[in-house]
């Protein structure tokens, strides 16, 4: 059974990125502008316009960046969590199998309190950083 999962997981990380690569029925046929290297040379695009840089904050991308990491670090953590408390249900009264859950749900746990400390760390100098600069 876990060999057939295995082999799912590797061939899915094979298949998965090749959907990429099929062509929508809104893409253009030609290969060269579907990977993008037309935007590069300004071939591609409205009246051939090529890629143009974003007048975006570097202090704002930042923070979205470290939203995002830390939104995903969270989610993994709930999830360690919820694998901690299926073990305990699922124990049976087995004090193994017990003790094993309560090590899972305390690692998520502890991870937990690390990201959101980490948040609240990073929350707290992005904005000294934006009201330094008097860009609140």
């Amino acid at each position: 059974m876990k060999k057939k999962i295995l082999s799912l997981l590797i061939l899915s990380l094979f298949l998965v990125p090749s959907l990429a690569l099929v062509n929508s029925a809104n893409a253009n046929s030609d290969t060269y502008n579907n990977f993008g290297y037309g935007y590069v040379d300004g071939t591609a695009g409205v009246n051939g316009e090529s890629i143009v840089l974003g007048n975006t904050d570097p202090r704002t991308m930042i923070t979205k960046i470290i939203n995002v990491a830390l939104t995903l670090l969270g989610i993994v953590a709930v999830v360690i969590v919820l694998l901690g408390g299926f073990k305990w249900m699922t124990a049976g009264g087995n004090e193994d199998k017990v003790g094993e859950a309560k090590k899972i749900l305390g690692a998520g746990i502890i991870g937990l309190v690390i990201i959101l400390a980490a948040w609240g760390i990073a929350a707290f100098i992005l904005n000294v950083m934006m009201s330094a600069t008097g860009n609140d």
